[in-house]
């Protein structure tokens, strides 16, 4: 489908049950597939992401088995990839590009990694500097400091490391779930400020179901003991994702409400889940436990711009810069660098497309500032999406102001093949 009309809708109500995170299903594919023993894996979520880790996961020799919706067997290999020799086309997936090049520079073999050229305008250049501390060797085979990549076997020498913070989070995480492969102690020093810190303590509360303990010290230092392996710890499920729970809930503070999503809520290890924090600040009113979060509009009145630092919800901040669009005043988003080396340069597309609904726009290195037009959103605006599936779930938004058209819709299926299904369940006229 080239694009998709989304009709004006004057009301969000109605419940959702999450897919589930694909953060959360790429990291428990790579450990029990490096894990001791069978793991059973339930709740994955299926999509073009996932896709591309499981793909790569059976090149490499792991056996698995789809027993199920959602439900995967995965026979763990020990640390030891059966083949040692393997071409990964891995498509614009960064929570399998990144991970997969710490654990195959580690895996004494010769290795091939490429994916779609948005993935090879991403940067890597500060995992592979972290990594040829400890003697892997990995050439750039195109641009310095970008995929595509070529990693060959090295003899690998941990210790004290050192890795840059302020680009991607998953080069940190890729490197700490590498390392208990060498079998040694070894400390991850962190330079600069680590910028989504809920996604590493998600990498290392992931770790721990497996049976490997990751210390760290004010978000700075991580220290892994020596000797310690994966071991399976038989069945495990993904929880709802709580970034794709704020599509659903920003519906619900805009358009009356309750919008209801399950998967996700105060038990939930995703930073995402304080998005609801920001919806709060706006005046929405939530209601949560320990599996489900709830959203409403606030009563009588509209909703009121906030000023907010986004580093721990890079991804759910997306939402944030369409609800603004519907709150009264101007909204800025702060400490969002991290958008620019994303699925597409998303503050430069974000302001893009918002000005083409009216609202006034301003942006720098690392914020994003929204002031809704004074009278209504222009209606029936085409939005281009970038091939960037947040792209087009946060502007589904739009409709609850005016009817939109969204281009490319089907680049949902990275995250959320349904979206739009389920989107129009919760909306009406």
């Amino acid at each position: 489908m080239q694009w998709l009309d989304l009709p004006l809708v004057r009301n969000a109500r109605g419940s959702v049950r999450l897919p589930g995170s694909k953060s959360i299903s790429n990291r428990i594919l790579l450990l029990s597939a490096l894990a001791e023993g069978t793991t059973m894996v339930g709740s994955l979520l299926e999509s073009d992401d996932t896709a591309r880790m499981l793909d790569a996961l059976q090149l490499l020799g792991i056996t698995i088995a789809h027993v199920g919706d959602g439900e995967y067997r995965i026979i763990g290999c020990k640390g030891r990839f059966p083949v040692k020799e393997a071409e990964l086309f891995l498509g614009n997936a960064g929570t399998a590009f990144r991970p997969l090049t710490a654990v195959l520079a580690l895996a004494q073999g010769h290795y091939h990694l490429s994916g779609v050229p948005r993935m090879h305008e991403r940067p890597i250049g500060d995992l592979v500097d972290a990594l040829r501390q400890i003697g892997a060797e990995i050439t750039y085979l195109g641009h310095e400091g970008f995929p595509p990549l070529e990693i060959h076997s090295a003899i690998i020498y941990p210790g004290d490391i050192y890795i840059n913070g302020n680009i991607s989070s998953q080069f940190l995480s890729g490197l700490l779930m590498a390392l208990p492969l060498t079998g040694k102690p070894a400390t991850v020093i962190v330079s600069g400020t680590l910028i989504s810190q809920p996604y590493v303590a998600l990498t290392i509360a992931q770790m721990a179901h497996f049976g490997v303990q990751v210390e760290q010290e004010s978000w700075q230092r991580f220290i892994l003991r020596g000797n310690q392996i994966y071991r399976s710890p038989g069945k495990i499920r993904v929880e709802g994702d709580a970034s794709s729970a704020s599509y659903f809930l920003a519906a619900g503070a805009i358009a009356g409400g309750p919008v209801r999503v399950e998967g996700a809520g105060s038990d939930s290890c995703q930073g995402d889940v304080r998005f609801v924090e920001a919806l709060e600040a706006m005046g929405a009113h939530i209601r949560m436990g320990s599996d489900w979060i709830e959203s409403g509009a606030p009563a009588g009145k509209a909703l009121k711009a906030i000023d907010f630092d986004c580093n721990h919800i890079p991804d759910a901040a997306m939402t944030l810069a369409t609800t603004a669009l519907f709150a009264q005043g101007t909204t800025t988003l702060r400490n969002i660098a991290s958008w620019r080396v994303k699925e597409t340069d998303r503050i430069a597309a974000m302001s893009a497309e918002l000005r083409k609904l009216g609202a006034h726009v301003e942006t720098g290195e690392d914020f994003l500032r929204i002031t809704p037009p004074a009278g209504s959103l222009v209606a029936d605006a085409a939005i281009d999406t970038y091939d960037d599936h947040r792209m087009a779930m946060c502007f589904s938004l739009v409709s609850l102001g005016a009817p939109v058209r969204i281009n490319d819709p089907g680049c949902v299926a990275k995250t959320f093949p349904d979206y739009f299904k389920r989107f129009a369940a919760i909306t009406h006229a």
